[in-house]
């Protein structure tokens, strides 16, 4: 095998793999406008890989022989052992993408007589194709192991504080009681249909792009990159982003908001805090609240690609290179969001005192109105009955836990002194015991439900 790597002049487009029809030098700038690998060279195994295997189904055609087949074999591992290895040298005139990159080395290696074979039908818009899916491949397995360890730190989180209750807030203002592990697990369950999703996505990037049609001694390869190859980039960036981040990002909103001390339910660990270079004082939530601006910047690259997507004619366009590097920094950003993600809540301190003293009583109105609907009342009306008890409350300056037997039943003589248990912020958590619900056993099946499905 050669071992020197060749120069080029700059703007030759002699060697470049569509060069053959062009006698003018490329502009320059043209050349550095047209490059895609300083971002696409992190495919560089999963090009080598592909090419591998499409020399394999050369030489079944004959195109390649055994020695052939040896040698660019051989030649290819080299590469990918230079680019593992950090040797690989870009010669930055003719190495405008990862294939030529990779090809125009391999020649060096083994020869172009030999090397030059490699390309016999082949296009690299389907390498690109074949590339995204085995490079997205791997990347979808690794993010879904994340977002099993994500989920079961949630699961763990939930178990271990079991016994706080909190209020449960809509509109931002106080609902009804709920536990913790039921807030908590809310956006576990978000986390679950995000881990499905993703598997989907998975079994379907797991498929060859290249449709083969094979007649010895000719080949005859459709090799075009269809709208259905296109769709399935665009539905793995959405699987990312339209579930991983926004469930995510909603779940900092909430720890940041419920860490603040108008709140002080949470404390971020100080391992995933920073302060202010002013006010000595603060504690800032600035992992949380980096999730929260990446996601914002990868939503508009999903946005971007989307404008850029709907108005493509069929098949491979120039356009979609630059759907390529938002892609990479897609399923770097949620990777590093998700891991982050995974240290906060381990570490997250947990104030259950501070969250039950945030009850009130006023959250047990639909406590009340239950208490009526068990005694035959429909809850239309038992929804007023109730309504008539929180204004009564209002009036006297009391919480209706303190209106007096003889208040209520000028409002429903269907109160009794069993009204008193419905009081009780426990027995209103328990009472909550429908699937999904906020009872101690239905918190422990949610809880058993993650572990389950996140056994490795």
């Amino acid at each position: 095998m050669a071992s020197e790597q060749a120069t080029v002049s700059a703007g030759d487009v002699s060697n470049k793999l569509w060069g053959g029809r062009f006698t003018g030098a490329i502009d320059d700038l043209m050349m550095k406008f047209n490059e895609s690998l300083s971002f696409d060279k992190v495919l560089y195994k999963a090009d080598i890989e592909g090419s591998i295997t499409y020399a394999k189904g050369l030489h079944q055609l004959g195109i390649l022989t055994r020695d052939d087949l040896h040698q660019m074999i051989s030649g290819l591992k080299e590469v990918e052992r230079e680019w593992a290895e950090g040797k690989f040298v870009v010669i930055p005139s003719s190495d405008e993408d990862i294939h030529t990159a990779n090809e125009r080395r391999l020649s060096e290696l083994i020869g172009s007589s030999i090397a030059g074979k490699l390309h016999t039908g082949r296009s690299r818009n389907d390498q690109i194709a074949t590339d995204m899916r085995l490079w997205a491949r791997e990347q979808l397995s690794e993010l879904e192991q994340l977002l099993k360890s994500t989920l079961q730190v949630c699961a763990a989180k939930a178990k271990s504080n079991l016994s706080a209750l909190m209020p449960g807030y809509t509109h931002l203002q106080r609902a009804q009681p709920i536990r913790f592990s039921h807030w908590l697990l809310s956006h576990a369950n978000f986390l679950v249909n995000d881990l499905h999703r993703l598997k989907g996505v998975r079994e379907r990037v797991d498929s060859c792009p290249v449709r083969r049609h094979s007649r010895p001694p000719s080949i005859d390869f459709l090799l075009t990159k269809s709208s259905w190859e296109l769709a399935l980039l665009l539905e793995i960036r959405m699987a990312l982003i339209d579930n991983s981040l926004p469930t995510i990002c909603r779940l900092s909103e909430d720890i940041i908001l419920y860490s603040t001390a108008e709140f002080s339910f949470l404390r971020v660990a100080d391992a995933y805090s920073t302060g202010s270079s002013l006010m000595p004082q603060k504690r800032n939530p600035d992992s949380l609240e980096l999730i929260r601006g990446k996601a914002g910047r990868v939503m508009g690259q999903a946005t971007g690609f989307l404008s850029t997507f709907k108005s493509l004619p069929t098949s491979y366009n120039k356009d979609l290179q630059e759907s390529v590097e938002p892609l990479l920094d897609c399923v770097k950003t949620v990777s590093l969001c998700l891991n982050i993600m995974q240290g906060v809540l381990g570490t997250l301190e947990i104030n259950a005192e501070k969250m039950h003293s945030a009850l009130t009583a006023d959250m047990l109105a639909t406590d009340v109105a239950d208490y009526l609907v068990a005694k035959g009342v429909s809850f239309r009306e038992t929804h007023h009955n109730a309504g008539s008890v929180v204004r009564k409350a209002e009036e006297l300056d009391v919480s209706i836990a303190e209106l007096s037997l003889k208040d209520l039943q000028e409002i429903s003589s269907l109160f009794d002194t069993d009204i008193a248990d419905v009081f009780d912020f426990e027995k209103s958590v328990e009472r909550r015991s429908a699937i999904g619900g906020t009872s101690r056993q239905s918190v422990l099946v949610q809880i058993s439900s993650i572990e389950d499905l996140t056994k490795f």
